[in-house]
């Protein structure tokens, strides 16, 4: 048995929705990716933190920023 053309069409049309462009799923694949693209180089640079500035991902625009900590026992 073979689906009908009808059945084709629902099937594709559900597809670019989901999957689309500017679908849902899609942006949260993209925002995945970024994730474990960042968790991966958070790995690798374990070695040298005291190096280089602490870095973080910002999740609006996608860039890296610098971020500052504050030391607990200096501020009291």
């Amino acid at each position: 048995m073979f689906p009908g053309w009808q059945q084709l069409l629902i099937v594709l049309v559900l597809v670019l929705i989901l999957f689309g462009g500017r679908g849902r799923i899609s942006s949260l694949m993209g925002d995945l990716a970024k994730g474990i693209k960042s968790f991966r180089s958070g790995l690798a640079d374990d070695g040298s933190d005291e190096e280089q500035p602490k870095t973080a991902l910002d999740a609006k625009t996608g860039e890296t920023v610098e971020v500052s900590e504050k030391d607990p026992a200096k501020s009291e």
